[in-house]
């Protein structure tokens, strides 16, 4: 293509895509947009064009571009087009790619110079350019023809401005040469968006199209109106060549001529025509693609470091070494050891935040699960004393007894210390439960040898089975000793004598709640599941439990209170999870079958997790609101009858079942006590020394070394790719490297007085104005032209008179003395092209616009005088 420039970027984008791909990644250097904005027939599309090097647009007269082209070129090895409205197709011509664009123009459009927002995607696939956006928009016009809507104008500045506002795209602000540079609506809309300067090129077109005597050179040496990035002149074709298929390149030499043969421009030919503008635009995408290499180079190096320490054990690696075997098995035994003492002890490295784990888990078995078992199991209050009653009765057998039996109290309380088994032995196994888990997430770390991994899990898991069993033992012998001997004379046993006082103090304290500070037993969040819809569905509110009462909030401020409710006569019951529902629920009920709130029978209570509602359900065991037992109470109602209603007995079943309640009180703080120390001394302690101590002889035992230390595929596999890995990022890394070295940054150019963009709409433009160049030598100094604010630069006219060959003219110095004077009807200074600087409040008799011919100011000056008298 005709892009040189263009081209010899393409393998340093190349190299770098080649590089980041090889790691697996896409390198984003997100290059800038570049659009073309100016005025109707202003010569955009063919500034597009000759950047691209390709003749693939619509020309002609009057509104050509009526939608916007959005151009994306794309590196590849094949050159064809493609449409986004029509991507089955490929063109290989481009003349089609023009007729497809003017044919999809007028079906939204029409075909009588309508215009749309809508855009037309176009991708050019070639070998000759870079991954580049292109964005041809439609010039600014302001008197609607044909279709156009009335404020045709504000629908095309807003077009615009849509795409040149990214703060990534370069604006092309295209002004054609015989049209007034102050009234550039391109350069107003860039000043908009781009008020630095940082991102808009002024280009001048339609240069061999001025009046024959006249030149925009003050404009191309960015005198005139000053840019930032100053201005580029182009030539581009006419519409007669493009009709006659005049190829860009004869194009191209045809500009560079016109430049070097035109006197007003032949010293700044180096820095025109559409080579030049081609050359400035990819010196931006150079220091674009500069400016994201420290990012590019910063994201490699972090991913070289992590990869270090562990590409560091495989650079002298060798599979078969034996020596490497032996040393790789002792440090993963050893790990292995330290992560599980670190999961049971806790740790402050790696700490889960989602879930509880390990050590965790095991203390909320010891401390939630199994006081909330141990409370489970006990008798219910009506069984309870039904069983003390015939235990006194047969006691005492034919006999009416006349003291309260002990034997009762023993026969009682053995029968609950039985009971202990079943929860006790429930703790072994979740505990033995957790402890696989654990073994299994620290032997996650052994997956690079799979015969490892499963040797250690089944060596350990054995060894904790056996374990286990020995800890069962060891518990269910506590417990029968504990029914061996009922003792007592225990420091915290109430004694006969002090039970039916106990009772009564009891029944005091009941009677006058609220005494003293409340015990908060647990605060959190639930939801009550059962109310209806009616009534606004199921609410979440944040729960207060007390010794006394439960209470619920708005929310966790605890101001709004909703509602209190006493634990009297309070039970849970477990409710089955709905059928669309992940929440876990449980009940509160009275046992007295009254309402608990409001309407409700019982209010169930939803959690997220089941532990969640085992917490909480230890926490009502802690206020004293026991489960439901499963049998129904109503069973036994007809034997309640059998009981007898004798005063004495009912004295010796109170005085039995304080007794009781006495001493099983004891008897499970004794063995809530005990469980944990059993547990962690039997199984988990010694677990943790077999593991230092013992499981690497095992592994030897179970089965040679080659065979455990037996690499897996994926594990050979991730080797290789994580050496691959680390070649590729210090090739990177060099890559990137040498780009720096062999491209060059242009610095930012400082900035200059813009204000001109502001100051000329503030007033009425004038007409344009330019200096006649036959009249000096290219040499000359050049005087300023057009309207520019800022005070007036009279030294310029003066000391310019000795290069004009016209005779002295006496009236020279009036124009510093006029301006001394401050008079608004006061001439402006004698030169052809100032006119355009007199106020507009000179009397209509004064001369507004003198003739532009050579010869003519030595006319106007002699009359000066007669100005100012």
């Amino acid at each position: 293509m005709g892009n040189r420039g263009m081209e010899e970027l393409i393998p340093l984008v190349n190299k770098l895509q080649d590089a980041f791909s090889s790691i697996g990644q896409s390198c984003h250097l997100d290059l800038p947009q570049i659009a073309v904005v100016g005025g109707q027939s202003a010569g955009k599309s063919s500034v597009l064009e000759n950047f691209v090097g390709r003749d693939f647009l619509p020309r002609g007269s009057g509104i050509v571009t009526r939608r916007p082209l959005i151009l994306q070129l794309i590196y590849s090895k094949t050159e064809y087009a493609e449409f986004l409205h029509c991507k089955s197709k490929k063109f290989t011509d481009f003349d089609e790619v023009r007729q497809e664009i003017e044919a999809e123009t007028d079906r939204v459009t029409g075909t009588n110079k309508g215009i749309s927002p809508v855009p037309i995607n176009l991708r050019v696939y070639s070998p000759h350019v870079l991954n580049l956006t292109l964005i041809d928009l439609p010039g600014i016009t302001k008197v609607p023809v044909g279709d156009q809507p009335p404020d045709i104008e504000y629908q095309i500045k807003d077009m615009i401005l849509q795409f040149i506002s990214r703060e990534s795209s370069l604006i092309l602000a295209v002004t054609p040469a015989n049209m007034d540079l102050a009234n550039s609506d391109a350069l107003k809309l860039a000043k908009e968006v781009d008020p630095q300067g940082l991102r808009t090129i002024g280009v001048i077109t339609k240069l061999d199209l001025m009046d024959e005597g006249t030149d925009a050179r003050d404009i191309l040496e960015n005198k005139l109106l000053p840019l930032r990035r100053g201005y580029i002149g182009v030539v581009n074709r006419s519409q007669k060549d493009i009709e006659g298929k005049k190829d860009i390149r004869a194009a191209l030499a045809a500009e560079r001529k016109f430049f070097l043969s035109h006197p007003a421009y032949r010293h700044m030919a180096d820095r025109m025509g559409t080579p030049h503008l081609q050359k400035t635009l990819n010196q931006q995408l150079t220091n674009h693609i500069r400016e994201s290499l420290p990012t590019l180079r910063s994201k490699l190096q972090s991913q070289l470091l992590s990869l270090e320490k562990e590409v560091e054990e495989y650079k002298n690696f060798r599979p078969d070494d034996p020596t490497r075997k032996t040393k790789a098995l002792l440090q993963m035994v050893q790990q292995f050891g330290v992560d599980f003492e670190k999961r049971i002890e806790g740790s402050g490295d790696q700490v889960d935040t989602l879930e509880l784990s390990g050590g965790a888990r095991i203390n909320r078995i010891f401390h939630e699960r199994f006081p909330f078992e141990l409370v489970k199991m006990e008798f219910d209050e009506k069984d309870l004393r039904r069983e003390i009653s015939y235990a006194i009765k047969n006691i005492h057998g034919v006999r009416t007894g006349l003291f309260t039996p002990d034997m009762a109290f023993e026969a009682i309380v053995k029968k609950q210390i039985v009971k202990l088994k079943e929860p006790s032995l429930k703790c072994v196994d979740l505990v033995v439960s957790e402890l696989a888990t654990v073994i299994k997430k620290c032997a996650e770390k052994l997956s690079s040898y799979p015969r490892l991994r499963e040797e250690t899990e089944r060596i350990v898991t054995t060894y904790i089975r056996e374990r286990e069993g020995r800890t069962k033992d060891q518990i269910l012998l506590l417990i029968d000793i504990e029914q061996s001997y009922i003792n007592t004379n225990h420091e915290d046993f109430i004694g006969f004598a002090n039970a039916q006082q106990r009772s009564t103090q009891l029944n005091k304290k009941r009677a006058i709640p609220n005494q003293g500070e409340i015990l908060v037993i647990r605060r959190g969040w639930l939801t009550i599941n059962n109310i209806s819809l009616m009534k606004g569905g199921s609410k979440e509110y944040w729960f207060v439990l007390t010794a006394e009462s439960l209470s619920w909030y708005k929310d966790e401020e605890e101001k709004e209170k909703k509602y209190m409710l006493p634990l009297d006569n309070l039970k849970i019951r477990d409710v089955e999870k709905g059928f669309m529902s992940n929440k876990h629920v449980f009940a509160i009920f009275n046992t007295e079958q009254r309402n608990v709130y409001k309407d409700l029978r019982q209010i169930e209570l939803a959690c997220d997790s089941q532990e969640d509602v085992d917490s909480w359900k230890a926490s009502f065991l802690r206020a004293g609101v026991y489960p439901e037992k499963d049998q129904a109470e109503n069973e036994d109602g007809a034997q309640e009858n059998t009981f007898s209603m004798d005063p004495q007995l009912e004295r010796q079943v109170e005085t039995i079942r304080n007794l009781v309640d006495s001493y099983v009180a004891i008897i499970n703080k004794s063995i809530r006590d005990l469980m944990p120390k059993t547990i962690m001394h039997l199984m988990i302690n010694n677990t943790k020394a077999f593991i230092h101590h013992e499981l690497l002889a095992y592994l030897y035992s179970s089965s040679d070394q080659s065979s455990l230390m037996e690499e897996s595929a994926d594990q050979a596999q991730r080797r290789d790719d994580m050496l691959r890995m680390y070649h590729a990022l210090k090739e990177a890394l060099s890559i990137i490297g040498d780009i720096s070295t062999s491209t060059v940054s242009t610095p930012v150019p400082p900035p200059v007085d813009d204000t001109w963009l502001q100051s000329a709409s503030s007033h009425s433009p004038t007409p344009q104005r330019r200096p006649v160049s036959s009249m000096h030598p290219p040499g000359r100094p050049p005087a300023v032209r057009g309207p520019t604010p800022g005070p007036p630069l009279i030294p310029v006219p003066v000391g310019a008179a000795a290069s004009f060959s016209a005779p002295p003219i006496p009236s020279r110095p009036g124009p510093q003395s006029v301006f001394a004077n401050n008079d608004p009807f006061s001439a402006p200074p004698q030169i052809p092209s100032r006119p355009a600087r007199i106020p507009p409040g000179i009397p209509p008799g004064v001369p507004r616009r003198p003739p532009a011919a050579p010869s003519r100011p030595t006319i106007i000056r002699p009359a000066e005088p007669s100005l100012l008298d």
